[in-house]
């Protein structure tokens, strides 16, 4: 059993990660037989309450974990109003999202953000609203600090049970640390797969009658969600991948759309977001998702080279996309390396272990979560971190018909994307 870590006092600033972290942490075990297992409760103070002088504190946000943690196991998901009101979700939201629309479609850490020789970067994959995995986490690798950047590579909410919880949580900690947590926006950060795969379901069950003003916030808060990071200048991170057009237009690429457009002058959202890699050689559409692109080895050696880059580390694919995958590796140990080619490597990365949370087979994939760290000088060597489900997961029910909804996102329906949101298809 792992120690409790929110029970103590948390410190009032963030330690240097040559310290004791933010709160004592457990050591992963990748073996079957030493899995991650979830703390007890421990009674928080709730409800949070926002700081009366409206900055963030350590403690606040160590605050909030604890209460998420607890709720997760203690309450109904109906009386989640009761640990965070909906006053303090709307400062919450608003002074994120602030932060994050005024941030570029490409963010660069480098000297420029402070990023050097004592620093080091952790590279988080999907979590699908998996909590507890991501608590442990975050624990695992250090809390983010002066010397430890985080960068996450999109899709915090959808399938999981506590999709809000994660998106809050990781919100709180780029309010903390608006130059330490860098979050990218992921395909299911979009109105479309909230729709199909529980999020929207899940904020109308945990607010009631506030579900759908909480619900338009949060899609708010995805459009100003940045696309793609370029680390240390040698490694790009994005969620799907590779995108057509040089870097300047990305930068002009419009990010504030509800749903990323696959058809029109706007290709290049949907292009990170959507987008796989494949063996075939050549660049194709991605027929399977129906938006995105397909992009062989020779695609990523071509990108690389162009934009002198030694390293691409994208997510986006789960055991069970890869499973429909047979040309490629499979997720069992949370990533692959995709492409080796002369100028560098593309990684695929998944940070949820035993994913998805609801599973129609009987015969579950038992994959391990993983994320990626990248240490100086250079840090273009992933070393790669495995680890296991927290298990028991408190006992929920799921926000959406799991038996039914096409697991790896395949097939969408394009029809209801537009209609959803409001868009019109192009003039031909």
């Amino acid at each position: 059993m792992l120690p409790s870590p929110l029970a103590a006092a948390a410190p009032p600033l963030p330690p240097q990660s040559s310290d004791e972290d933010f709160f004592s942490t457990a050591s992963t075990s990748t073996s079957s037989d030493s899995k991650p297992r979830s703390p007890p409760p421990t009674l928080p103070q709730i409800p949070i309450v926002w700081p009366e002088a409206g900055a963030l504190t350590a403690s606040w946000v160590a605050d909030l974990m604890q209460a998420f943690e607890w709720a997760s196991k203690a309450l109904p998901p109906s009386e989640f109003p009761s640990v965070l009101p909906v006053a303090v979700f709307d400062k919450l939201v608003l002074t994120a999202s602030k932060i994050l629309h005024k941030e570029p479609n490409c963010v660069r850490i480098d000297e420029n953000s402070e990023l050097n020789s004592d620093c080091r970067v952790v590279v988080v994959g999907d979590v699908h609203g998996q909590l507890h995995d991501v608590l442990f986490l975050l624990r695992d690798a250090g809390f983010p600090a002066d010397d430890r950047f985080f960068v996450f590579n999109g899709d915090y909410v959808d399938r999981g049970a506590w999709g809000l919880e994660v998106f809050l949580l990781l919100l709180a900690w780029k309010v903390l640390m608006p130059h330490r947590v860098f979050l990218l926006r992921g395909n299911h950060e979009s109105k479309y797969c909230t729709s199909v795969y529980g999020f929207e379901k899940e904020v109308l069950v945990k607010y009631g009658d506030n579900g759908k003003h909480v619900y338009r916030k949060c899609l708010g808060c995805f459009e100003g969600l940045p696309l793609a990071s370029i680390i240390a200048g040698q490694v790009y991170t994005a969620h799907g991948g590779l995108f057509r057009g040089s870097f300047e237009e990305l930068a002009k690429a419009r990010r504030s759309v509800l749903d990323p457009p696959w058809e029109g002058q706007n290709l290049i959202p949907g292009d990170i977001l959507w987008s796989d890699p494949s063996m075939t050689p050549g660049l194709s559409p991605n027929i399977e998702r129906g938006i995105g692109l397909l992009y062989g080895p020779d695609c990523t050696e071509e990108f690389l080279k162009k934009f002198n880059l030694k390293l691409i580390i994208r997510s986006h694919e789960g055991p069970d996309a890869r499973d429909k995958r047979p040309d490629l590796g499979g997720m069992n140990v949370g990533y692959t390396i995709d492409h080796i080619v002369e100028s560098g490597k593309l990684i695929t990365l998944f940070s949820a272990p035993d994913y998805p949370q609801f599973q129609a087979t009987e015969e579950r994939y038992k994959n391990k979560g993983a994320y990626i760290v990248l240490e100086p000088p250079n840090f273009d060597t992933p070393m790669f971190h495995s680890f296991e489900a927290v298990t028991p997961r408190p006992k929920v029910n799921p926000y959406y018909d799991f038996e039914d909804v096409i697991d790896s996102d395949e097939e969408l329906d394009l029809v209801s994307m537009v209609t959803d949101s409001g868009l019109q298809q192009p003039a031909v």
